[in-house]
């Protein structure tokens, strides 16, 4: 059975210190296997609301373990990402 999962990581902003979420999205065909169709869905830092572009590699973050994360109603990972992107272009013209 086909699972979707959501990646979540945080860490420092290079602009102003606060926390950067980082999010992305994965797929497995079952329990044992590899994750596929890994998807980033952005970075955007909570205190000043700077979008990051690369994961700093000097940086340490912080990773959180996969949470399970069904697609609603028969949506793909690429609609999801383009409505999570679009919320976050909303938030930055706030």
């Amino acid at each position: 059975m086909k699972k979707h999962y959501l990646h979540l990581s945080v860490y420092r902003c290079e602009k102003c210190q606060g926390p950067v979420v980082s999010g992305s999205l994965a797929v497995r065909e079952n329990e044992i296997s590899k994750e596929t169709e890994k998807q980033q869905i952005g970075a955007a830092c909570l205190a000043c609301g700077s979008r990051q572009r690369a994961f700093p590699e000097e940086t340490p973050a912080r990773h959180f373990p996969p949470i399970d994360w069904p697609p609603v109603g028969g949506v793909n990972g690429s609609s999801v990402t383009a409505a999570y992107l679009e919320a976050l272009n909303r938030a930055e013209l706030h």
